[in-house]
């Protein structure tokens, strides 16, 4: 079977295993809309429609896509939301919320410089016009660019971070992998008028945050 002929019956393969535990037919239309084989290295390419994490060196990974289905169903977007995602990574997370976001717009951060660059010209290249690529700063996220109606962090914090916390609008939704190294539990944190409201949602694992309130700078 050629590569083309493989990644077809493994996407309508993955699209049905999906759609078991993912009931938002929003996020997996997006999902099914954007080529992951393009945000994969060519030696993994014929791997991309697998329901497995896939490495994109510099120690980081494109995430498995039962992952990015369940983190972004989690942030229940209607469209219109100013959104942030810390850890860009090869922008596959940021190319399925660019197309649930056609009338917002989603601010996306990186610490590695060769990713950011390569993420963001493929972003470009596909029309994600709603995008806006930025290197990691001082601060974990873009608190410039706050509030944000929901957050998406693509790697594992010690800790629920408090810049980001600090980052969200009321009303708004922060998904995060939260926990030790070896292993996390997904967090889905609203902040209301009161304050905020913090639910564990499963168990997870993702590659280390490093940096700001990450696990260091290795």
């Amino acid at each position: 079977m050629d590569i083309l002929r493989k990644l077809d019956a493994d996407k309508r393969t993955l699209f049905v295993e999906l759609g078991k535990d993912i009931s938002s037919k929003a996020v997996l239309e997006a999902m099914r809309q954007v080529p992951r084989e393009l945000f994969v290295p060519p030696d993994v390419r014929h791997m991309a429609y697998e329901n497995i994490p896939l490495s994109i060196g510099s120690g980081q990974t494109v995430s498995q896509p039962y992952m990015v289905a369940w983190m972004t169903e989690l942030l229940e977007l209607d469209g219109s939301e100013r959104a942030l995602e810390v850890g860009t990574g090869s922008g596959y997370q940021a190319a399925v919320l660019s197309r649930l976001l056609p009338g917002g717009q989603l601010f996306t951060v990186e610490r590695v410089p060769e990713l950011a660059e390569a993420a963001r010209q493929r972003l470009e290249e596909l029309g994600c016009r709603n995008v806006t690529a930025l290197p990691s700063g001082p601060v974990l996220g873009a608190p410039k660019h706050a509030p944000f109606d929901a957050i998406v962090v693509t790697a594992a914090c010690p800790g629920l971070p408090d810049s980001l916390v600090g980052q969200l609008a009321v009303g708004g939704r922060l998904a995060a992998p939260v926990g030790p190294r070896e292993a996390q539990n997904l967090v889905l944190a609203r902040r209301t008028g009161e304050g905020l409201s913090v639910n564990l949602r499963g168990k997870c694992r993702f590659v280390p945050l490093l940096g700001p309130e990450g696990f260091g700078d290795e």
